[in-house]
């Protein structure tokens, strides 16, 4: 990291450019996110899951037309400094963003360095977005934003007159953030339960190298008020659901490929949406590798309406199906877990603003009726004032069985308290 910065300076210090600077406006937040336990979650700590300070800075700089083109560029930069006293104040830094976006071309735009990338139309379930993403503070409950992760990407944006293009590389891999034991316990196929502080596990990621790099392609374009998108991606799964050692207990992450497309627009006084994607597991296509996941197909249908009088509502209903599943089933050992061949997702989101929209009331729930399980996410927020903002919150995932994906999470229920100022 201190090398990339290193080099943007150098760059932004070099005579033979010509640049013109204007002082950038600092801007962000300080606040406080206070999450509760409401179950023993079998962690290390047994009142809470969350309890940190956090300060945000950003600012953009730009710099006028010259050597990035006639439309000049922008340098955008984003960190959090963190107190995290769940780790007995441990602090951190986290770089969200160092890029430098510019307009080579009247046809183009580039964007280089750390970014959030996002894309896809689900609501918390994602499909072709195969870009990092942190459940950990999602099941915690910080903000929204947390959900994503950056990437170290070079994102190229094309316009010609028959469909839009979206082309993404990331040469350096980046996982989902997911459970390990400490602040939240999951399942974990190695102990055959719930597993807490006591899980050992060992994740072993892709090595940065030209020959691990990932690429994401999206073509999109309108058709009158519809927007059409088809997607590629060639990478890595972002979870380790790959075994390479079952006695050393470790897993890594399997190559995939990813194809898929959506379609977004009108309908019945709403919007509604579609989108699928297909899941090809490039290390076992056949699906008799009991070590590796099987492909998936995945299809999404999802509707909002805003009802008036600041009622909104969306629905979605998601569905998943392990392909091979003969093949699947008969290379399992007798000990192994079984995993079922289709799942079935409905979710909900209800959002109404109360006191001249300064309240924000918000509900939105997963049901799975093949797994058996759920998850409720109600929150109020406050808008005390034009900076400071107050939010209150429940965490609770529920389950039959503990393998299911919030099963598993059904002993990290928490209430969580969020206080915020903006400048």
């Amino acid at each position: 990291m201190k090398r990339k910065i290193f080099v943007i300076l150098v760059l932004l210090m070099s005579p033979q450019f010509s640049w013109a600077w204007e002082f950038p406006a600092i801007h962000g937040f300080v606040g406080m996110d206070y999450g509760v336990k409401l179950s023993d979650d079998q962690t290390k700590r047994d009142n809470y899951n969350l309890l940190e300070q956090r300060l945000q800075l950003k600012a953009n700089y730009f710099l006028e037309e010259g050597y990035w083109g006639e439309h000049g560029g922008i340098l955008n930069l984003k960190g959090d400094f963190t107190v995290d006293e769940y780790y007995s104040g441990k602090t951190g830094f986290e770089l969200r963003e160092l890029n430098f976006s510019f307009v080579p071309f009247d046809f183009m735009d580039a964007k280089i360095g750390r970014q959030i990338l996002t894309w896809g139309t689900g609501d918390y379930i994602f499909i072709n977005d195969m870009f990092p993403k942190d459940y950990v503070s999602f099941f915690c409950g910080r903000e929204d934003e947390y959900l994503k992760k950056p990437s170290d990407a070079l994102k190229v944006s094309l316009y010609p007159e028959v469909v839009n293009i979206d082309f993404i590389v990331i040469p350096k891999f980046t996982p989902n953030t997911t459970a390990q034991g400490d602040r939240l316990s999951f399942f974990d196929m190695f102990q055959g339960g719930l597993a807490g502080r006591a899980s050992d596990r060992e994740l072993l990621e892709p090595a940065w190298q030209m020959a691990n790099n990932e690429y994401a392609l999206r073509m999109y374009r309108s058709f009158g008020s519809n927007e059409w998108s088809w997607y590629y991606f060639r990478g890595f799964d972002k979870n380790p659901v790959g075994i390479k050692d079952e006695a050393a207990r470790q897993l890594y992450y399997p190559r995939v490929d990813v194809y898929g497309g959506s379609l977004r627009g009108p309908f019945a006084k709403g919007i509604g949406y579609a989108e699928m994607g297909y899941v090809n597991a490039r290390e076992d296509s056949s699906g008799t590798n009991r070590l590796i996941e099987n492909s998936f197909l995945k299809t999404l249908l999802g509707y909002s309406q805003d009802l008036g009088q600041d009622w909104k509502v969306g629905f979605q209903y998601y569905y998943e199906q392990r392909l091979d599943y003969k093949e699947y089933k008969e290379s399992l050992l007798p000990t192994d877990f079984v995993f079922d061949e289709f799942r079935h997702v409905l979710t909900q989101r209800v959002t109404k603003l109360f006191k001249h929209q300064t309240v924000q009331v918000s509900l939105f729930n997963f049901y799975s009726p093949s797994d058996k399980d759920g998850y409720v996410r109600p929150s109020v927020t406050y808008d005390i004032t034009d900076q400071w903002k107050g939010t209150v919150g429940l965490n609770i995932p529920w389950g039959e069985d503990d393998s299911t994906e919030f099963g598993q999470m059904k002993r990290n229920k928490n209430i969580y308290f969020r206080i915020k100022y903006s400048f």
